[in-house]
């Protein structure tokens, strides 16, 4: 059995010098490293990264390496320079500030690029060390973004996971990188890419479709021969942990000497990192509004502005930090009073049992970032209130407002708002703060830490076993022989063959895919043999299709099952189908072809299809995306169903589908060989339908309810002539 490979920027240790050159071990307290601990420490697992610390010397890192391999870490070194580039360049001057829509702060600059790409290729090499095939991988966050592709590349079958921990930013923010499609292209390298909220996978999802021209049905991709799955799972925090700090005897002695510095005050608490998506001077300004707008409060109230130092040797957190000091002078500076002081400000972290006393002590929690990919102060500041008592301020621009709906939520750009819903939370009754905290605290109990690291690599294992049941085997000289066998023993035959891509190759133009005389003649002997019945299963229109083969002793299934017609038989169709929709779809299939050069529609009794084979590569692919957007909306109520095939989009009926009618077949000719062929995903439906011991081949390489897979259309033909040689 594998192991699990957990990969991040950096390891869950702190690695620090002392006085003496020694080297000091300090665990991480965050709440990744708390979570994914009962992983990394099981068996022969591994945690892989920076261990935060630039060593020249070989001996400081053959120590380093020893030490962290008997804690189940292994190090990935990185030079003082590849930090600069990669990490404080790349990373936080060009991805941060773009995930959080704050991309005119964004710097693109190919060195910091070429960085990036280099270091991702360090930790994939590191990776390379320790990995084995049956293991799972687990890539975290935006400094990572392109090692799921390049572990692809390199072991093309292993199970990777790949969480984002910040925002993804809308299609219109995230065009705006020139290494967009790289980037993409390197998280598609996962199994499974998870974010904290159903929108950021919805703006990944539109961005994949936008720029890797690939569509998704219920947030499933499919990449080459593989099924990628993209999903949101919210990220909680350890419950337990923080409710057993805020109820420890060291919690409640160190709240007690906070209040007796305090006095008799309401407390308002603000705790985030400096940075500029974090809000704080907007915070700070509201605050102002709110002792303007309520002086009674004046004395009354005070705010606990804790701000963790982050990145302060880049210009732009120098000016930030600057800014709220600025702030915090003037409005303490405006209402202070010789024993009153409006906002106490920290600049500095605190161990856990402060941060506790504070969360207990605060009767407010203002968590108001402009954007944030989760948020765990807010969901910290609950666990702790063990008496129930006290309100949340909540940014709806932060993941956890999804969850925690009970929170007075605010847009953060909404001074009015935010200066209201402070003067709500601290006039709310006690009964009604107890109300929604005890749900509040329901919620993070049920979705902790635990539960998200569990949901994700449970469903990592479900895409993984989906992607093996999917794989087909590549009809080779045993395979053919196997088909034969069961072919030869056999008395009664029926064969489902799919038209355009198995038995024909595609063309810019559907009416050039006549049969020629190769195809005839094949398609000739395997009708002439009594005991084999054919049946051709295709998208095609029923008048086409009758010209080209209708002499020929088959039954035929076209428009994916709305007409069928046995051999010597009249057309039927099934009942009650309309096409009266047409009048409202075909007008809109029109107007793409009008903005589309090299498309056209193609029109059949009961369907519509747009085809874009003439179209430039790319460009069709991108019409092809909002043609299927446009339509799913539009036939939601409408009773259609939306088809993607090769370089086409088929607008039907919801029920009539190649599997039912194929049902149909197989319940008119019992038989003990049943073989089907086709090339898209129409022809699923069809796979599904035939029997375990049946023989069904997917044309091309995609993953396939198919048992088999063969390469192309002349495969196709050489296997049927084959077939039709033998009695």
């Amino acid at each position: 059995m594998g192991k699990t490979i957990i990969i991040s920027n950096r390891l869950p240790v702190k690695i620090l010098k002392s006085a003496k050159g020694e080297l000091v071990y300090k665990p991480s307290e965050g709440g990744l490293a708390t979570g994914l601990g009962s992983i990394y420490r099981k068996g022969n697992n591994v945690w892989l990264g920076w261990p935060g610390l630039s060593f020249k010397k070989d001996s400081d890192k053959t120590e380093v390496t020893q030490k962290l391999k008997s804690e189940n870490m292994f190090p990935v070194f990185l030079t003082a320079e590849e930090i600069k580039l990669y990490y404080e360049g790349f990373s936080n001057e060009t991805l941060w500030p773009t995930f959080h829509y704050f991309n005119q702060y964004a710097i693109y600059k190919k060195s910091l690029w070429e960085a990036y790409e280099k270091v991702n290729k360090k930790f994939c090499e590191a990776l390379m060390e320790i990995a084995e095939p049956e293991d799972t991988i687990w890539v975290h966050d935006y400094q990572l973004l392109l090692l799921p592709g390049l572990i692809r590349q390199q072991m093309p079958n292993v199970s990777v996971g790949f969480f984002l921990h910040i925002p993804f930013p809308s299609y219109e923010v995230f065009r705006l990188l020139p290494w967009r499609k790289e980037l993409i292209d390197g998280m598609l390298g996962a199994d499974l890419v998870g974010f904290h909220t159903y929108d950021d996978m919805r703006h990944f999802l539109s961005a994949v479709s936008r720029i890797s021209y690939l569509s998704n049905k219920r947030g499933q991709l499919t990449k080459g021969n593989r099924v990628i799955q993209v999903d949101s799972f919210p990220m909680g925090i350890d419950y337990d942990k923080y409710a057993n700090s805020a109820a420890s005897p060291e919690t409640i002695k160190r709240e007690v000497r906070f209040r007796a510095s305090l006095g008799d005050q309401k407390l308002i608490l603000s705790i985030d990192r400096l940075d500029y998506s974090k809000g704080i001077p907007a915070r700070l300004g509201i605050f102002d509004i709110f002792l303007q707008n309520f002086p009674k409060y004046q004395k009354r109230v005070s705010l606990i502005l804790i701000v963790v130092p982050s990145r302060d040797k880049v210009e732009k957190y120098k000016e930030l930090k600057r800014e709220v000091d600025l702030l915090v002078g003037r409005i303490n500076g405006r209402y202070g009073t010789m024993n009153w002081t409006p906002i106490h400000y920290f600049y500095r972290s605190f161990p856990l049992e402060d941060l506790s006393a504070f969360y207990r002590m605060a009767d407010v929690a203002m968590v108001t970032p402009m954007r944030d990919g989760m948020n765990l102060v807010c969901k910290e500041f609950v666990a702790s209130k063990l008496d129930k008592k006290g309100v949340l301020v909540l940014s709806e621009m932060a993941g956890s407002s999804k969850e925690l709906s009970d929170a007075i939520i605010i847009n953060p750009n909404d001074k009015t708002q935010v200066v209201d819903a402070l003067h709500q939370a601290l006039t709310m009754p006690e009964e009604e703060q107890s109300l929604h905290m005890d749900t509040m605290q329901a919620t993070l109990k049920r979705y902790n830490i635990h539960h998200w690291v569990k949901m994700f690599l449970d469903r990592l294992e479900d895409i993984k076993e989906r992607q093996q049941s999917l794989a087909t085997k590549r009809i080779d000289e045993e395979t053919v022989q196997i088909i034969m066998d069961k072919y030869t023993k056999s008395k009664k035959r029926l064969f489902f063959l799919d038209y355009d891509g198995t038995l024909v190759p595609f063309y810019s133009r559907p009416e050039q895919a006549s049969p020629g005389k190769e195809l005839l003649e094949i398609l000739t002997s395997l009708t002439e043999n009594p005991n084999n019945h054919v049946v051709i299963i295709s998208g095609r229109d029923r008048k086409t299709l009758g010209s080209w083969l209708g002499h020929l002793k088959m039954d035929m299934i076209c428009e994916h099952g709305v007409w069928l017609r046995a051999h010597g038989e009249e057309w039927e169709t099934i009942d009650s189908l309309s096409n009266e929709w047409k009048s409202d779809i075909k007008p809109i299939l029109e107007m793409y072809v009008n903005k589309t050069p090299g498309s056209l529609v193609e029109e059949k009794d009961y369907s519509l299809a747009w085809h874009y084979r003439k179209v430039d590569p790319g460009f069709g692919d991108l019409r092809a995306r909002e043609i299927v957007s446009h339509l799913k909306y539009l036939s939601a109520n409408m009773n259609l169903q939306v088809l993607e095939g090769d370089m086409v989009v088929e607008i039907k009926n919801i029920e009539v589908n190649k599997g039912k009618a194929a049902c149909k077949w197989m319940e008119r000719y019992p038989s003990d060989f049943i073989m089907a062929l086709g090339d898209d995903w129409t022809d699923e439906d069809t796979f599904k339908a035939i029997p375990k011991d049946g023989v069904t081949i997917k044309v091309g390489s995609a993953n396939s309810e198919a048992k088999y897979s063969i390469e192309n259309h002349t495969g196709v033909r050489d296997l049927l002539g084959l077939i039709a040689k033998n009695k």
